[in-house]
């Protein structure tokens, strides 16, 4: 098959050239997808790319934890109506997880997010506590989507520790397959709300995501896909390959399906690319099976998978909150359901107060 400039369209011209105009945008890159098998199967995997070591752990989260936005007396206040279990990122922030309904939430990197209205005296909620928030408070989508409409908080952003800037967007899934992408574009909240929403990448804007891939769409994955690591072409991958996987009623041939295509959309340890700081290795993934609510980690420093499962977790107020580390310990491997322990929980990233 040749294409020939004359034959392509502006929208064919963007997709092949990679988007050259978003690459000097300093983002990192996470991809996500939503593997939907036979018999109410659902399994959501992700990527987490950065730049370095993130020291990232799991947590455990009971019901009944009194929380707050994390910014000042004036924000979001609330208790855990769900436990769950997350994994944290610098021990200051939810990054990605499931709660004992099966809802799954992921933060993954967005440059052209930005949270900031002129004059705005809501109550504030913390990037960093964000996703946790929809954890504690939903079991579906459809309950989260109802709840963000409201638009009754504003999102706080700070810098990441290593000072990369702290602009992301959050998906989120239920065991029934409805997915949902908030973003922040120009001060306002964006929401894409629909079951075919299964792959989120990073830069550019999920509007822009979905008209680039439906370039990609129309060639087909058997004839040719985007190979290089950007998100724009991750995002085309993923797509062609999470449906055309095998779609399986078995939940560890749909784990299976769900992890390969992560892996497919991974980034080399050591990779990087001068002049684009966007390009970080992938340190580690996790797949959420939401129909039996198992919870899989495996970093990339390990030759094995880590699960918990949550129906066998005490999620009671009084049980605490309690911590599986995984950080230091890339030997570890297997069932670690018994494997957490009791733990002062995380404070969520913030500014400094002056």
């Amino acid at each position: 098959m040749t294409l020939t400039k004359g034959g392509l369209t502006t929208l064919g011209l963007l997709a092949l050239t990679g988007f050259a105009g978003f690459s000097a945008s300093i983002t990192q890159a996470c991809t996500r997808a939503v593997y939907l098998g036979k018999e109410g199967m659902v399994v959501t995997g992700r990527t987490m790319d950065w730049a370095e070591d993130m020291h990232s752990n799991i947590w455990l989260f009971p019901r009944g934890v009194k929380r707050d936005g994390g910014f000042d007396e004036a924000s979001v206040k609330w208790t855990s109506k769900y436990g769950s279990i997350v994994t944290s990122v610098y021990e200051s922030a939810s990054a990605d997880g499931m709660n004992e309904k099966g809802l799954v939430a992921n933060l993954l990197y967005l440059a052209e997010s930005d949270y900031e209205l002129p004059g705005d005296q809501r109550p504030s909620l913390m990037i960093s506590a964000w996703a946790q928030y929809f954890l504690d408070n939903f079991a579906t989508v459809k309950e989260a989507v109802e709840d963000a409409k409201k638009e009754a908080y504003r999102i706080v952003t700070t810098e990441a520790p290593n000072g990369a800037k702290g602009t992301v967007h959050l998906s989120i899934s239920d065991p029934t397959g409805d997915s949902a992408i908030f973003e922040y574009v120009k001060g306002k909240l964006v929401i894409h709300h629909s079951r075919d929403f299964q792959v989120m990448t990073n830069s550019p804007v999920f509007d822009e995501q979905i008209a680039l891939n439906k370039y990609w769409e129309q060639i087909g994955g058997t004839v040719m896909l985007p190979g290089t690591n950007r998100a724009a072409d991750r995002f085309a991958r993923a797509s062609f390959y999470v449906n055309a996987c095998k779609q399986s009623a078995d939940p560890h041939e749909a784990v299976a399906c769900a992890l390969s295509v992560m892996r497919n959309v991974s980034v080399p340890i050591g990779i990087s690319t001068p002049n684009q700081p966007n390009i970080s290795s992938t340190l580690w993934r996790t797949a959420s099976n939401q129909k039996n609510l198992v919870y899989f980690f495996e970093s990339t420093l390990s030759p094995s998978l880590v699960w918990i499962r949550l129906k066998e977790l005490d999620f009671s107020e009084a049980a605490g909150v309690r911590k599986l580390v995984l950080a230091g310990r890339p030997e570890l491997g297997g069932d670690q359901t018994r494997g957490f322990e009791k733990a002062a929980p995380f404070k969520f990233l913030a500014p400094e107060k002056k």
